[in-house]
Parts: C-alpha cells; structure tokens; sequence
C-alpha cells in the first residue's frame, strides 16, 4: 500500500471511528483501527468494517 493510499484509509477509520467512539464504552483507539483497516483491506465496505471491529471490540477482555 502506497503513502497516498494509507492516509487516505486512515482518515475514513478517523471519521467511521468517530462514529463509534460516541457510544462505545472506554477502549483504545489501535485496537478499533486495525480491527476496521484489516477488514477494508480484506474487501469489506466502511459499514461493513464499522460493524466488524465493533463485534471486535466485544472480544476483547475489559
């Protein structure tokens, strides 16, 4: 993946994070952006990759 093409994905998982950040109970943010770029990178949608690191997030101990 180039420069151009990283940040560009990097401010979606920004904005599409913003979503979730609202409500979610406390996390850390790497953990919901590499859930959601993983899974743009792997042909998910932005809402389809939202819902994937959101039921992520579920796994994670708290």
């Amino acid at each position: 993946m180039d420069v151009r093409t990283l940040a560009k994905l990097l401010r979606e998982t920004e904005q599409q994070h913003g979503a979730y950040e609202a409500s979610a109970p406390e996390h850390h943010w790497s953990d919901w952006y590499a859930a959601y770029m993983t899974a743009r990178q792997n042909g998910r949608g932005p809402e389809e990759a939202a819902t994937d690191a959101a039921q992520y997030m579920q796994t994670l101990p708290r």
